[in-house]
């Protein structure tokens, strides 16, 4: 059997069998279930580790002779990547085979056990014990529920949940389930990759793909019915996915946001930012409170709750109310909303409507609420309109036009627009220069309409001229 293995010493990385002080063996880890060894060949019981922790494979000798040689390998392909041969006094490990998964994980020891450190998923599979009167394979799964992964999916995106693996066992039997219940499976050895989207009342429907080289599965169109736990399994491995629902939601300073948990009902929680405060709960038999006095009362008077769907409503919103914000049923995380809150910027036109030759008049306009509206003249105010009046633009008529600085502000957003009364001033030669594309649009459609009138009158006065003079032609041939 052909062996792709490169060699690299162990420790430093190659000793001597005969050391007066040979490595002491790592005992099993916490997590780790010891399998029974054959006495002649054949399978040794499965081994099984918690994904990060350390397991010991055991040859089943309790010393070498000095014919003894012991191989390990790995795979489908059977790698070498760990062996002892006490004939010519080496020990060896093969860390850089297998794209170096192995790489500084394997240590073997006198008695030719293996012990693998520090597991990853890629790790589960098939372990091949060669001696020279036996052959023993040793399964190994590896379990991943101490890291199940967290995956946050925006409403509408596909998600890919790998479980890591960079290839399947020719024997390798798959499955992923969500909620216990399976929705899609390979069969490596008979060739058949299933996914089963009429489970669950077909909410999967046209929405799962399966990788044959991998077994990852996609999920497109991703909604909140499908959220929840995912899990993924084989004889050799095992992991677990919490996929939340996660929405952004970019918002303008002073308007309202409300952010539904997706839920009918019962106990859930809302809490905010890095720190998880808690700002508003329903509790069991509760109607819903709300907390407005946490984070030095920057939510005071701006929270409502929904005691029926659990729908949190942000009014008069600001930048400091800028985070995430998680709803919770129980310890389970349900939804996750990115909010961010951006001001308003105010926009200065010309006014063609009230410009002259003398006064060129400018129109400082803003969509929002809560907020005043003013002319600066350097740092002098010249006028200003209140939180009420937003709907109307603020005229600024300038009859000189000397290099001063003007300015627009938003006030409660503290946004400014400066201005080059040059520019926006210049003699009005082209219409589309000085005025906006909406009074732009007007002039033109009065333009369009006063001509059809002119030409209207021009035919109307033809034809009444060519009637009267028809008319005058009849009483001159009838006297």
């Amino acid at each position: 059997m052909k062996d792709r293995a490169t060699r690299r010493p162990e420790g430093d990385r190659e000793g001597s069998l005969t050391s007066p002080q040979p490595p002491q063996l790592e005992m099993h880890a916490e997590g780790v279930k010891s399998g029974l060894i054959c006495s002649s060949g054949g399978s040794q019981q499965q081994e099984f580790v918690v994904e990060g922790g350390s397991v010991t494979l055991e040859s089943g000798f309790t010393e070498l002779k000095d014919e003894d040689l012991i191989r390990w390998r790995f795979g489908d392909e059977e790698t070498v990547i760990a062996e002892i041969d006490v004939k010519t006094n080496r020990c060896s490990v093969f860390e850089d085979v297998l794209d170096g998964r192995f790489r500084d994980q394997l240590k073997l020891d006198q008695t030719g056990s293996l012990t693998i450190r520090n597991t990853t998923i890629n790790h589960g599979g098939l372990y091949l014990l060669q001696t020279r009167d036996r052959n023993h394979t040793v399964p190994l799964r590896v379990e991943g529920w101490r890291r199940w992964r967290i995956v946050e999916v925006k409403r509408g995106d596909s998600v890919a949940l790998s479980s890591g693996r960079t290839e399947i066992m020719k024997d390798e039997k798959i499955r992923w389930r969500y909620g216990g219940e399976t929705i899609a499976e390979i069969d490596k050895k008979r060739n058949l990759f299933t996914v089963h989207e009429d489970v669950l009342d077909g909410r999967f429907r046209k929405r799962l793909k399966l990788d044959d080289k991998t077994g990852t599965l996609t999920i497109s169109d991703f909604r909140s019915e499908h959220r929840g736990w995912f899990s993924v399994s084989s004889e050799y491995f095992s992991v677990d996915f919490l996929l939340l629902v996660s929405e952004e939601r970019s918002v303008m300073e002073g308007e309202t946001v409300s952010l539904s948990c997706g839920t009918d009902g019962g106990a859930i929680r809302w809490m905010f930012g890095d720190e998880g405060t808690l700002i508003a709960r329903i509790g069991f038999g509760s109607s819903g409170d709300v907390f407005e006095d946490v984070l030095d009362g920057r939510f005071r008077d701006r929270l409502k709750l929904d005691s029926k769907t659990g729908t949190l409503t942000i009014s008069n919103i600001r930048a400091e109310h800028t985070g995430d914000y998680r709803c919770y049923q129980g310890s389970r995380l349900l939804t996750v909303f990115r909010v961010s809150v951006y001001a308003p910027v105010p926009v200065v036109t010309r006014d063609c409507s009230s410009s002259s030759e003398q006064i060129c008049s400018l129109l400082c306009s803003v969509n929002a609420s809560a907020a005043t509206l003013s002319w600066f003249r350097g740092n002098t105010l010249i006028s200003s309109i209140n939180e009420s009046e937003l709907s109307i633009a603020l005229s600024l008529p300038l009859e000189d036009q000397e290099n001063i600085s003007y300015s627009c502000e938003l006030h409660s957003m503290v946004q400014t627009q400066h201005l080059n009364v040059s520019q926006l001033c210049e003699p009005c030669a082209d219409p589309g220069h000085c005025c906006g594309p909406t009074e732009l649009v007007i002039r033109l459609v009065l333009a369009a309409l006063v001509g059809v009138a002119t030409v209207l009158l021009v035919v109307y006065d033809v034809r009444s001229r060519r009637v009267e003079r028809g008319r005058t032609r009849v009483r001159d041939s009838q006297t």
